[in-house]
Formats: structure tokens, C-alpha cells, sequence
């Protein structure tokens, strides 16, 4: 999709919310100020297990994003989170959570959000109908060919996050869309489109709800799939992680006492001599065996 449509996609003309699935009105909660709290939350619960199957289904579409990323990773490239609101914040921390998870530097898969950090813990009204702050912010991170964008809106419709496709288009970096409308305009401009039908939410139009269930799914399935492909875990187990933390530092004992087959002792000496790197530790014992 030229960059003149995928302007044109958030200038035409303004549907009624009706036409929107994430705007829609669902049937069986429309009482829903009206139920003991038992039911509340009864209806919450069963909505939510809608999400993991929307999720269940879409996978094909996720297994061709990993691939995508890795590849753009493998070769230098950056990821970029980009959502506002609960879909940007859910970026963020997602991306966040890969230096101490899998050892990779902050640059690697940075989340950006409307609104900024202020964003993360207030509303910032009207930062996502900005798409060309999207632009902006990425074009000053340096977006290239190479690096990969995932756009994050569960309506596909938000401003911010078509903008970053601009950006993306602009430069041929990837496009993915985390969306939970298939028909969407975000959706139709990405390479590849993650969406999750979860349908209406229990609070009308409230997507930090099922919304934010599915994209938070997605985010953890990719980030935690591209991470095996690159080699950032052995088996099952985080060989990367960064241990700043008591809880950290134990677990780094046991993945080397289990990896190298090591009593604890000789699997902490290890780890000090190391740095706490677990690999290194794993490749000076596995020398010392041979």
C-alpha cells in the first residue's frame, strides 16, 4: 500500500461505531450493571477464554511474524513496539522485558508509545490521533531498512499506529499489525496482520479488556519465539538473563548446575569468575571436562 493510501486510510470518511467489532455491544452483558458480582465476574472470565481461542486461531500469522523478526534481528535490524494507550503500553513492556529476560540491549526491541513515558502511567488525551508523532518519533530513532515495525491497535483505526506504518513504508522496514479487527486499515497495510477475533467486550469498547487479553498473548508468544529462534535460550531455560537480582542470581545457579551438570558450589564459583554471564560459565566448565 502507497504511503498516499495509507493516509487517505485515516482522513475518509468516519464510520458509525456500530461498524467497528471493537466498538460493538455485547448481548449477554447488557444487564451487566445489574448482576451480582458473582455473574460479573463469571461473564468476565468466559469472555476471556474467547481470547485465547482468537488467539489459537491466528497462529499461522504469528509463526510468519516470528519469522519475520528473527530475520530482521539476525541481520541487525531493530523492532519497534508502537501503540498508544493499553496497546502501547502493552509494547512497552513487552519490549522491556527482553534485556533482563533474554540479555539483548535495549536498542534491539525498543517499545514506543503516544504520549510518551508519561503515557505509561496517565492519559495523555489525544496523543493517538497523532500519526504524524509517530512518524516523528521513529524517524528520530533512526528507522531503516532492516528494522521491523509492529503496530499495535485492538481497532486497527488509531492514527498513532497507522503513522508508524507510514514511517515503515517510507524506509521498506517491515510491517506487522497486532490488531483485533481483520478488516481494519492497519490490518490491510501490513505485511503481516496478527488478528485475533475476540469480539464485543463486556464494558463496551473497553479493549484493555478481551483486546488487551489477545495483544498481550501475541506479544509474549512473539517475542518469546523469536528469542528461542536466536539461539537466547538452551531447552527451556533463560541462558541469557541478566542476574541483578537475588531471585536472578539463584536461578542462574540452577540453570548452570543443570546445563553443566554441576553441584552448586562449583556452578556458583563459575558465575563469579564470569561475571555472572551463564553462557561463559557454561563454556568454562564445559572446558574444564574435557
Amino acid at each position: 500500500m502507497e504511503r498516499a493510501e495509507l493516509t487517505e486510510t485515516h482522513q475518509c470518511m468516519n464510520p458509525s461505531a456500530t461498524d467497528f467489532p471493537t466498538e460493538a455491544l455485547l448481548e449477554s452483558a447488557q444487564d451487566l450493571d445489574q448482576l451480582p458480582t458473582s455473574e460479573v465476574l463469571r461473564l468476565i472470565h468466559e469472555e476471556d477464554a474467547r481470547a485465547h481461542a482468537a488467539v489459537g486461531r491466528v497462529m499461522p500469522a504469528v509463526e510468519e511474524a516470528v519469522d519475520v523478526l528473527a530475520t530482521a534481528l539476525s541481520g541487525g535490524g531493530r523492532w519497534f513496539n508502537v501503540g498508544a494507550g493499553t496497546s502501547g503500553r502493552l509494547g512497552v513492556l513487552d519490549a522491556s522485558e527482553m534485556p533482563p529476560t533474554f540479555g539483548v540491549s535495549p536498542r534491539i526491541v525498543q517499545g514506543v508509545i503516544a504520549g510518551g513515558e508519561r503515557a505509561l502511567r496517565h492519559p495523555v488525551e489525544g496523543a493517538e490521533d497523532e500519526s504524524e508523532t509517530a512518524i516523528f518519533e521513529l524517524n528520530e530513532r533512526g528507522l531503516t531498512l532492516g528494522d521491523a515495525v509492529v503496530a499495535i491497535s485492538a481497532s486497527g483505526r488509531t492514527p498513532f499506529a497507522l503513522g508508524a506504518f507510514e514511517a515503515a513504508h517510507a524506509v521498506d522496514a517491515r510491517r506487522i499489525a497486532i490488531t483485533c479487527d481483520p478488516r481494519s486499515p492497519l490490518a490491510e497495510a501490513a505485511e503481516v496482520a496478527i488478528a485475533p477475533e475476540v469480539g464485543p467486550e463486556v464494558v463496551a469498547g473497553s479493549t484493555r479488556m478481551k483486546g488487551g487479553v489477545a495483544q498481550k498473548m501475541v506479544l509474549a508468544a512473539l517475542s518469546t519465539a523469536v528469542m528461542v529462534k536466536l539461539g537466547r535460550v538452551r531447552g527451556n531455560m533463560m541462558t541469557h538473563v541478566t542476574p541483578v537480582s537475588s531471585k536472578l542470581r539463584g536461578r542462574a545457579v540452577r540453570i548452570v548446575m543443570s546445563l553443566g551438570q554441576v553441584d552448586r558450589q562449583t556452578a556458583r564459583d563459575a558465575l563469579r569468575e564470569t561475571d555472572g554471564c551463564i553462557e561463559t560459565a557454561l563454556q568454562k566448565i564445559s572446558r574444564s571436562h574435557r
